[in-house]
């Protein structure tokens, strides 16, 4: 079967967690059943109020699984000097199914996030990525960022 490329709509929601949870174990080595159970609870209200406005997910489609997923969630702050808009995104949990790897899935998928982004509007599109990743988002036209500032964070 030939794999489709689209966006994901309310009806894959719960491939999308499929996904994130088979995400979270492949970056972090697992997830405990306190963890799944939170995601499990917490993901159908979000991605239901988010997904196609705020949260785009970029699919790659085996028949009816989803083998492959990029989400680019856009974020709207204040204007500046560097983001007249207000308007960037951010590239969230990239990932394809281990047995569909290497076929090119994923740079599909960014290529399709990133012209997403350029045809809507954003001022940029940021990302951390891993180190299997950073060379396909290279390929893409992602460079290194300059750090004029220390990332920091305040955890609860």
């Amino acid at each position: 079967m030939a794999i489709i490329f689209d966006e994901a709509t309310k009806k894959d929601i719960d491939e999308l967690i499929r996904l994130r949870i088979a995400y979270m174990i492949d970056d972090f080595g697992s997830v405990s059943d306190l963890e799944r159970e939170a995601m499990e609870k917490q993901l159908p209200d979000y991605f239901n109020r988010k997904l196609g406005t705020e949260l785009i997910a970029f699919v790659a489609r085996d028949g009816d699984k989803i083998v492959s997923v990029a989400y680019l969630h856009i974020i709207e702050m204040p204007a500046n000097s560097i983001l007249l808009n207000g308007i960037y995104g951010e590239v969230l949990s990239v990932f394809t199914e281990h047995e569909y790897r290497g076929q090119g899935l994923c740079t599909k998928l960014m290529s399709n996030l990133v012209e997403y982004g350029r045809t809507h509007g954003l001022g940029r599109v940021d990302l951390s990525a891993t180190k299997e990743g950073y060379p396909i988002y290279s390929k893409i036209g992602f460079k290194d960022k300059e750090h004029r500032y220390t990332a920091m964070q305040y955890k609860y």
